[in-house]
């Protein structure tokens, strides 16, 4: 078959690779009908994210056709039209019991490896390096689902795949990531990027509640996307204004009672603080660029909630988190736990609350990759999301 790999920093091939088999009772065969390109993906594409071996198969963001399945599959059959989530959960250890699921303790078969460089392990990941698993992508013919009894979600007949495509993935990651900010009705809520996940994030901040999200970005048409959900979105362009003043000023020097941080490990900005996280960062001196962290902790009011959605790898510094307890901040962050929202965001997008195909700007055939790869890198205001059809 033919698959998207990872050979290096800014080198993806489509190649022709050993079509996967059922390893496991609970597995299953899916040939994929339509898969994507995630912002997550270019810190790989990036070389930001260890572990990485050429020949890996990339893509988390995929649905397809039920080929095959193991005995121990009962729920799908040949011919089902599944979305898959991004996280592998086994479904029964003590943190998917408490549908914690991107925390599974099972199913990450190299759990010791990630934890000597974090403490412990999330769940394994398709397509995002042998530290999280070591598992081949969606991007590609076919793939190997594990745990097929578990994650995937049934798409009834008539609902086309650009529509549902995205709850593998930033629709929930979106969703959560306005969930974990605690939102009340009449807050104000600030997000930083308005790539895909941000603008997921910004529907469902409104969705839950927010009388006004002030959304943060520098690209033209990702700030045209945001305003377009509702009048009650706001815009600041971080190349002429700087965000934190903004977001003070319109709240009357207050703060938002919610940050959310979209953007993660390659936070762009200015100043000495943000040159010095660049330096870092290409020195290998630090793993990630906090910009953005930073300025949502100054942008939050105190008692105020900071939810973390965008990707950190691992050390970063210069972090004034006396800050954040003096203020009184609470954060949240982390993996999505995908499998928890996918019947009920299925069920938004079944009443017309949403139509997830809004964020799509891109299609392109699975071969096309690597030119889709550096257009979604290098013209981020142009491309804002890329879909690709195998075959």
């Amino acid at each position: 078959m033919k698959a998207v790999c990872w050979n290096g920093k800014y080198d993806v091939r489509v190649e022709t690779v050993p079509d996967p088999r059922l390893i496991n009772p609970r597995d299953a065969i899916i040939k994929v009908t339509t898969t994507a390109i995630c912002g997550s993906d270019l810190h790989l594409y990036d070389g930001i994210i260890p572990t990485m071996m050429p020949g890996d198969i990339l893509g988390h963001e995929f649905m397809g056709e039920v080929v095959e399945v193991g005995a121990g599959v009962k729920n799908l059959q040949k011919g089902d039209r599944v979305v898959v989530p991004f996280a592998i959960a086994c479904g029964n250890c003590f943190f998917c019991q408490r549908k914690q699921f991107s925390l599974c303790d099972n199913s990450n078969p190299n759990s010791a490896m990630t934890a000597k460089v974090y403490g412990d392990s999330p769940s394994g990941l398709f397509g995002y390096s042998h530290m999280m698993g070591g598992y081949d992508g969606g991007q590609a013919e076919y793939v190997r689902v594990p745990y097929a009894d578990v994650g995937p979600l049934k798409i009834p007949d008539g609902v086309p795949d650009e529509k549902v495509v995205f709850l593998t993935d930033i629709f929930p990651t979106g969703y959560m990531a306005a969930e974990n900010a605690a939102i009340e009705e009449g807050d104000t809520v600030a997000i930083w990027g308005c790539g895909p996940v941000g603008q997921f994030a910004i529907r469902s901040a409104l969705m839950l509640g927010a009388a006004k999200v002030i959304a943060i970005d520098r690209e033209p048409a990702r700030l045209q996307m945001a305003e377009r959900a509702s009048p009650n979105v706001e815009t600041v362009n971080f190349e002429s204004h700087y965000s934190v003043e903004e977001i003070l000023d319109r709240t009357g020097g207050r703060g938002a009672d919610s940050c959310i941080d979209c953007v993660g490990t390659e936070a762009f900005g200015h100043g000495p603080g943000a040159i010095l996280d660049y330096v870092k960062q290409l020195a290998r001196l630090q793993s990630d660029r906090p910009n953005v962290l930073r300025q949502a902790m100054t942008a939050c009011r105190k008692g105020g909630t900071i939810s973390i959605p965008g990707v950190y790898g691992g050390i970063i510094d210069s972090i004034n988190f006396g800050a954040a307890f003096n203020k009184g901040l609470t954060f949240k962050m982390g993996q999505t736990h995908v499998h928890r929202y996918l019947e009920p965001l299925m069920q938004r997008i079944q009443n017309g609350e949403i139509d997830p195909s809004f964020v799509i700007t891109h299609h392109a055939r699975l071969d096309e990759a690597p030119e889709m790869y550096k257009t979604f890198r290098n013209q981020k205001s142009e491309c804002i999301k890329v879909v690709m059809k195998p075959g």
